[in-house]
């Protein structure tokens, strides 16, 4: 995930994966997101091993939660991306931590 300039293409976005972030454009299944400077459009690239798939969203309304580390990459799960697109945060207000007990009951 990154914010960049979103007039950039195919080739301008794959060439940022590579050079910039030091990542394998190539690799199937992968989706890189690129989001603009005013986060109401996003940009998304897949390899599907016979070419690349360029995706387009522009929100009509709202905005996209994006995290502001313009720089950084950054992993997110099948679930934060359903939560990106619906307008909502990929990171977790509040997460009932896990526990593991000491002792059987």
């Amino acid at each position: 995930m990154a914010t960049q300039n979103l007039r950039l293409g195919i080739d301008g976005l794959s060439l940022i994966v590579k050079e910039h972030f030091k990542l394998d454009p190539f690799v199937p299944g992968i989706l890189f997101l690129f989001c603009g400077r005013r986060s109401d459009r996003i940009k998304g690239l897949l390899w599907e091993e016979d070419g690349f798939l360029l995706l387009y969203k522009r929100l009509e309304a709202g905005r996209f939660q994006w995290p502001r580390t313009s720089d950084d990459v950054a992993d997110i799960t099948p679930e934060q991306y359903i939560w990106l697109m619906q307008g909502l945060t990929i990171d977790p207000q509040k997460v009932i931590p896990k526990v593991t007990p000491s002792s059987p009951l």
